[in-house]
């Protein structure tokens, strides 16, 4: 499998094998209303979802706070290989279009490309996910938010959810 170069000083990564068919956390990526259900570390959750799941088709979310706050983000996949990796953008909107704000660049934020890389054991999965930053300020921030609690938790709820 292809697997992208990971760079420490720009890149977070999570890497874990969990309990769960490669086809059910596919279908978790990529089914919208499955991903609503998972996607964001409670108390937090989605409230939208869009998905054209074809390079330069949209990846679009709403993440809702606690307290009712609505967060769109807006992206491009650039790669799907079916059952393999997913790769996105938020520097893109669909159609490859230059993106007028990235992740949370509201507060001060950053852009990110995100790859999430699956791969059979058995009946198990080894999942990847990684964060890429165009600096090493974007990758800090990203990970003084929480990248590594909440992408884990998230990816807890998606297990949660394909069990289910």
């Amino acid at each position: 499998m292809n697997r992208p170069a990971f760079d420490p000083r720009l890149d977070l990564v999570l890497e874990r094998v969990v309990d769960v068919p490669r086809e059910l956390v596919w279908k978790a990526w990529t089914e919208p209303e499955r991903l609503k259900q998972w996607f964001c570390p409670r108390p937090w959750s989605v409230s939208a979802c869009e998905i054209d799941l074809r390079p330069g088709g949209k990846f679009n979310t709403v993440m809702r706070s606690p307290d009712g706050k609505e967060f769109p983000n807006q992206g491009c996949y650039l790669e799907v290989a079916p059952l393999e990796r997913l790769v996105w953008t938020d520097a893109l909107t669909a159609g490859y279009r230059p993106s007028a704000r990235g992740y949370l660049t509201a507060d001060g934020g950053f852009y990110l490309t995100a790859f999430i890389v699956l791969e059979a054991q058995g009946s198990r999965t080894k999942y990847t996910a990684c964060a890429f930053h165009s600096d090493e300020a974007g990758r800090k921030k990203h990970e003084a938010m929480g990248f590594a609690e909440g992408w884990g938790k998230a990816l807890d709820q998606l297990v949660e959810h394909c069990r289910g």
